[in-house]
Order: structure tokens, then sequence, then C-alpha cells
């Protein structure tokens, strides 16, 4: 089971989010029989096992043991990742554009870039896993408590040229079989629960 996987198709994606599915999706990072999920969520056997036939034909559970109990087999199911992403790619009409009117200060501009870095991920982990290789990445995550708004921007404008000069060091543009690798660095306000004044 991957720790999180990536839903690229519309069809899988609206599956995913049926709220019960969402549920069984959940119950099922556990292995578990139509049976045992049927008494968990409140649900009839039968209603249960059209549900994970859905999710089964979208590649969200997979079987992983068959058990002879009389004249009925029980099929053992477990969830393909503990979690899910749903890509913007899934919504391929309308998923976001950071290239339509970028702004370094807008918060929809870092969200259409966020958009993008799960397209691209998700893209780069799906073909990863069929090639049976890693991908190559690297990802920090930190909080800074700033004093001021003043000091926020001075933080922001010295981290750009800090990232500018770094690129410059290291960017080979005429490097024979060089590869480019995407750099996206944000600040936003925590989200943590409490009340910003």
């Amino acid at each position: 089971m991957d720790e999180v996987a990536v839903i690229e198709d519309a069809a899988a994606a609206e599956a995913s989010l049926d709220p019960m599915r969402s549920r069984l999706l959940a119950e099922l990072v556990q292995p578990g029989s139509a049976t045992s999920l049927a008494a968990k969520v409140g649900l009839a056997r039968q209603k249960v096992n059209y549900h994970l036939r859905t999710l089964e034909r979208h590649g969200l559970v997979e079987l992983v043991e068959e058990r002879k109990k009389g004249n009925v087999t029980e099929r053992v199911m477990q969830a393909t990742a503990a979690s899910f992403v749903i890509s913007p790619t899934a919504l391929s009409a309308v998923q976001p554009d950071p290239a339509r009117s970028p702004d370094r200060l807008s918060a929809r501009w870092l969200l259409a870039l966020a958009a993008q870095l799960v397209r691209d991920v998700g893209t780069l982990i799906t073909g990863a896993a069929k090639a049976q290789k890693r991908v190559a990445t690297f990802a920090i995550d930190g909080e800074v408590r700033f004093a001021s708004a003043a000091d926020r921007a001075a933080f922001a404008e010295e981290l750009a040229q800090c990232v500018t000069t770094l690129v410059g060091k290291y960017h080979d543009e005429s490097a024979a079989g060089g590869r480019d690798h995407r750099l996206i660095v944000a600040v936003h306000p925590s989200v943590n629960g409490k009340k910003e004044h």
C-alpha cells in the first residue's frame, strides 16, 4: 500500500468523493470484507459490495485475499493507498493555470502553483511507479514568525535574492544529459486553528 496516491482520472475522483465510498476507503487502510465493513458503516452488505466494486473498478481498492465460507467466497479488500490526493488533471477543462496571471503576491496565484505542483508530481509518481523507479525530489517545510509586515516583506525579498543567486550558480542551460527541475518556494500564513488578528 502506498502512503499517498494521486487520482488523475475524473471518474475515479468522482467515485472517491462519494461520502460512503470515502468512508470505506478510510476503513480499508486495514483489509476488510463487505461483511465486516457493513457492520462498521451501517449499510447492508450488498450495498457495501456495490461501493467496493466501484472503488475497485477505479483502482482505489484491491483484492488481497479470498476466503471460502461454505458456498460463499468472501473477498477481502484493501485501499491501494493510505490517503489520496485528487490531481487538477481530473478537472482538465478547468484546472488552474499559473501562467494566466502570474503575481508573486497573489494567494490565488500561489494556489494555482500548488495545483500545478500536485499535477506535475502526481504525473511523476504515476510514471515512476510504472517504471518501478523513485522520483528525485526535495522539499522543505517549516514555519517562521514575523514581528511585522515589513519584516515579512524583507524576508521575501532576501529569500528571492538567495534563490536567484543559487539558481544562477547551478543552472546550466547547455548541460548535455541535464534534466530540468521545477522550483517553487512559497510563504503563506499558517493555518493552525488560532484566530489571526
